[in-house]
């Protein structure tokens, strides 16, 4: 086995790899745009660290002083730039995050930091 790491290529690469390209500038900042209020960045902290991976929404709402719809709304931009999904069960929707855009995400602030 090689001590040197494998090479990485296509969409397997992270963000602070290289210089970003136009491409991958435009969907990082959907990421941050995402994350830039602090009830959606909430939102993503309470599912992300929710143990077994998933959240009901009926579980997300009380933590807010908003209306439902507007959590429902928050959550539909955190899953329009690739943070989490859901699924629907019976009358409730379950969240959970999105691994790899949390990994990509990870990764290009800590290239930032070492830069």
């Amino acid at each position: 086995m090689s001590n040197q790491e494998p090479e990485i290529t296509g969409c397997r690469a992270t963000v602070g790899d290289a210089p970003l390209d136009a491409e991958q500038a435009v969907e990082l900042a959907g990421v941050f745009k995402a994350l830039g209020d602090p009830v959606r960045l909430r939102l993503l902290s309470m599912i992300a660290s929710r143990e077994g991976g998933e959240v009901c929404v009926c579980e997300l709402t009380p933590a807010f002083d908003l209306a439902q719809p507007t959590i429902s709304h928050h959550l539909k931009l955190l899953r329009q730039a690739g943070l989490v999904d859901c699924e629907r069960r019976g009358t409730w929707v379950y969240y959970w995050a999105l691994p790899a855009t949390l990994e990509r995400l990870t990764g290009f602030l800590r290239a930032s930091v070492n830069a």
